[in-house]
């Protein structure tokens, strides 16, 4: 890409999308598009189909999906998978048909098996079954960078596709049912220091392993990817560590500035037991996460108070 290369965030309005339009207009990028959903539909290809004939975009981020935390995905498997298949068929289809320079594709750690082996190469994608919690939203991803790496086979398009692990930061989702762990303990704790609660309740038992990268630094990956790789197959990004989930309630608690006890409720799931990604690809393209946990955690929690508290 150039300055003057015309660029479309698709989700722009979303955590990955923002984030990568932040990381595009700080490193001079200025001919960028966007469309909000109520301009533009994602799951109509008609109106997908009629932007793309009109706009001609020669490179797309494709951040735009449908997403939600455990119990979210586990309540609507059927939208979760409809939903995000169309979105990604729409807009990779177009891209393909207006002869788009090149896409990245934005997919999800949750692809790989629920119990791959850590930490998790790019290679064990479909080695074995996924995790049930979230399996709709994983096969809807695995179909958007499986038709990404059939066109580049067929086709000869410049098609790739990342796959972040867990992420956080500014723009965050906060929903107090449909926000994934990290976002959804920083409201928790928030809440309960405001209220004066002695206690927090966090679901599980805390021994999840997880893996959790600032959302800039996922951006900045995914220029440096978008000016540096092609290949078919997808492309870790993460910030190479994990931690238990307890571990990070310790954290946010100590962020947020809560002093009550932390409890576990061992009735509500846990989740995938680990989710390590393995990040050597990405290091040897040249491209290392720079933003520490504690660091991101608590760039999160100021946005929270500034855009989510009330």
């Amino acid at each position: 890409m150039d300055s003057n290369s015309k660029i479309y965030v698709a989700g722009h309005r979303g955590m990955v999308g923002s984030a990568i339009m932040r990381e595009l207009l700080k490193q001079g990028y200025k001919n960028i598009i966007t469309r909000t959903h109520n301009e533009l539909n994602l799951t109509r290809q008609d109106q997908v189909e009629k932007f793309f004939m009109d706009e001609k975009p020669e490179y797309i981020f494709l951040a735009a999906a449908h997403v939600g935390g455990i119990i979210a995905n586990s309540n609507a498997p059927a939208d979760f998978m409809f939903e995000n298949i169309l979105i990604a068929m729409n807009v990779i289809n177009s891209a393909w048909k207006n002869n788009c320079k090149k896409l990245e594709f934005l997919g999800s750690s949750c692809i790989y098996p629920r119990n791959a082996k850590q930490p998790i190469k790019e290679n064990y994608l479909l080695t074995s079954e996924l995790e049930k919690t979230n399996e709709a939203y994983a096969l809807a991803k695995i179909s958007g960078l499986k038709y990404c790496e059939y066109l580049n086979t067929q086709y000869k398009t410049d098609y790739i596709s990342v796959m972040p692990c867990n992420l956080y930061g500014i723009n965050d989702n906060y929903h107090p049912v449909n926000s994934h762990v990290l976002p959804a303990l920083i409201r928790k704790f928030h809440e309960a220091k405001i209220n004066n609660l002695k206690s927090v309740t966090c679901w599980g038992d805390g021994s999840p392993l997880r893996e959790f990268l600032f959302v800039d630094d996922l951006a900045e990956a995914c220029v440096f990817l978008m000016n540096n790789y092609s290949g078919n197959e997808t492309v870790n990004v993460g910030a190479g560590y994990d931690i238990t989930i307890k571990e990070l309630a310790n954290i946010v608690a100590e962020v947020v500035n809560f002093h009550g006890g932390i409890l576990w409720d061992t009735s509500k799931p846990n989740g995938t037991p680990r989710k390590l990604m393995d990040v050597s690809k990405i290091n040897n393209l040249g491209w290392e996460a720079k933003t520490d946990l504690k660091t991101g955690i608590k760039l999160a929690y100021e946005d929270f108070i500034k855009h989510h508290s009330k």
